[in-house]
This record gives structure tokens, sequence and C-alpha cells, in this order.
């Protein structure tokens, strides 16, 4: 059996592992009895942790919001995570992250052992700008959706749609999917019967002054497929106004870890090719994507993406010979 002090650490970290857990699950997991658990978790509570009690029969236990951060347990692999994920945040598309991810770097960095720091600093990442801007998602929108959907508690929320009208919804959240540069959630709304895909940055959640959502819990339904982040992707590509397709030499898991936009299907042709769906703002915009895939593919529709596809590459040629000519001209 575990000593008091650690057996306390050890409470406290499952505790930060999940929603809620009963006292028996508790009492199985830390080899104690459930009397005990309770007595721990007073214990924990006299030292300002604000671990909420369930009186049913099963005596839920849950982690709850405190007025100031107590101190998070995170073994070696979460610590990593959190200090790579830290690295990333300045390009996450939230609004003002970049430097308060930069000073919670610097905090956990300096509490590191060296073998894990080691291990952090031996992952480079670089973070590029995105080539257009794209509106950002403010991080307590971020924290008060994902606690709902963490919590299974049903959200009410003001949405903002694509042509500017307004509307009040009632969703259960189920998942937060980010998918190209943009975040998304995928909600049963309550209103319409039927599931939404909701872009995040558009998104106003009606919440308790702690930021978390204070509706009443569900049960979680199934979602369409199975798959959160592949139905979230059928509802969100080809959204733009042109519409394109091409037969590309190569298959589709080729195809895919090649391209780069998020408006894109992909259908298997059986025979080691693929046809491409792609949408966008522009046919000149979806000849750069197709060309930049460095594959064979022939054009079946529209004809004005041939149009655009040849002109790229007559002036493709055009700037392949100026630069032979200048070599040409350079003395040796």
């Amino acid at each position: 059996m575990l000593e008091t002090s650690a057996r306390l650490l050890r409470l406290l970290s499952l505790l930060q592992t999940r929603p809620e857990w009963s006292g028996p699950e508790l009492a199985a997991r830390l080899g104690i009895s459930v009397r005990t658990v309770r007595r721990d978790v007073e214990k924990l509570r006299s030292l300002d942790y604000p671990v909420e009690v369930d009186l049913g029969p099963t005596g839920g236990y849950r982690l709850g919001a405190g007025a100031a951060l107590p101190p998070l347990l995170l073994d070696d692999e979460e610590a990593v995570a959190v200090a790579v994920s830290l690295q990333t945040a300045g390009g996450a598309g939230i609004a003002g992250l970049s430097e308060t991810a930069v000073g919670a770097l610097v905090k956990l960095e300096r509490i590191l052992p060296e073998r894990l720091r080691r291990r952090v600093s031996a992952i480079g990442v670089s973070t590029v700008a995105p080539l257009r801007a794209l509106p950002s998602v403010e991080p307590a929108t971020l924290v008060a959706v994902g606690g709902a959907c963490r919590d299974r508690r049903v959200l009410e929320l003001d949405y903002t749609a694509h042509d500017g009208a307004g509307s009040r919804r009632r969703v259960e959240p189920h998942h937060l999917v980010a998918w190209g540069r943009r975040w998304y959630l995928l909600a049963y709304d309550l209103g319409r019967d039927d599931w939404r895909t909701l872009r995040l940055d558009r998104i106003v959640p009606r919440v308790a002054p702690d930021g978390l959502a204070t509706g009443p819990r569900f049960t979680p339904r199934d979602v369409p497929g199975g798959d959160p982040a592949e139905y979230v992707a059928s509802k969100v590509r080809d959204v733009r106004p042109v519409r394109c397709r091409a037969r590309v030499h190569a298959g589709v898991d080729e195809v895919r870890a090649r391209i780069w936009t998020d408006q894109v299907g992909l259908d298997d042709l059986g025979d080691g090719t693929c046809r491409v769906r792609l949408a966008g703002d522009d046919v000149q915009g979806v000849a750069i994507t197709l060309a930049a895939l460095g594959l064979e593919f022939e054009v079946e529709e529209p004809a004005e993406l041939g149009v655009a596809l040849r002109g790229m590459g007559e002036r493709c040629a055009r700037a392949a010979d100026s630069s032979a000519r200048g070599v040409a001209r350079r003395p040796s």
C-alpha cells in the first residue's frame, strides 16, 4: 500500500485524468478502501484542492475549478508533449496565444529535469506564417467548448453563419476537430435535431463566470460514420465557389500525403490512380495545388483549369529559358 503522502499525489493525478471517478474506482486503483478514499479527499480539500464530491451511493469525485491554479502532475511523456505543443502554439490560430505560450514554456522548462529538457530541445519546431490571414479563435472559446466536450454538457451558444446571419443554438458538443488551418466543433443541434459542423471562430459560448458550460449532462450519440474527423472533413470540403476534378497517377495515400489543402476529396479508381476533387477560390489556385503535387495528372473538368495550367506552364518555361540565358552570359 502507498504511504499517505505518495497516495495523495497519486489520487490527485488520477483526478486530473478524468472528469469524474466513483469511490470504488479510486479505491481499486489505489489499493485502499472507499472510506480511506473519502479521508484522502478531505485532506486534499483541506489543502485547497477543489475536489467536488457527489454524495450519491457511489460517491463520485471530480476536480473542479478553484480560486487559484493548483499544481499539475505530469508524467514524462505528458511533460514533453506539453512543451512541444507550446513551441508550436504561435501558429495555432488562437488569438493572443503566441506570447502567452512562450511564457508558459519558459516556466515549464525551468522545472523540467535535464533528461526531459534534452528530449524537448531535440525536437526542433519551426512555425511558418500562413499564406493568408485566417480568423483566430479566442482562447476562452476554446476552453469553454473543449470543456463542454470533455464533460458532456449541453452548450448554449451564439453562432454567426457564413452570410453573417446570427442564431442562438443549444447543442450537444461531441468533438473539437482541427481541419486544415481552422477549428471546428462537431455537435448535435437540439433545435434542428441534426448534426452540425460549426466553425469555432464564429462561436460565442454562453457560459458561467468561470468560463465553463452549465447545461445538463448528456449521453454521447454515435457520430455518423464513426469517425469525427472524417465527418467534419466531408462537410467542410467543397465549400468554395470553384470545383475542379483531375485524375492523378498515384494512389490515394500518396496524394493525401502530398496535398496541403482541406478542400479536397479523393476517390480510389482501383488502377493505381485516383480522382482528386478540389474546391478553390479560383482555377489559378487549384492549378498551383495540382502542379505542386509533383505527379502526372489529367484534367477532367473544368476546361478553364486546363487553360490556367497551360498559362502557368508557359510562364515557367519562359522563366527557365531566361535563367538558362543568364547562366550562359555569366563569366566563368
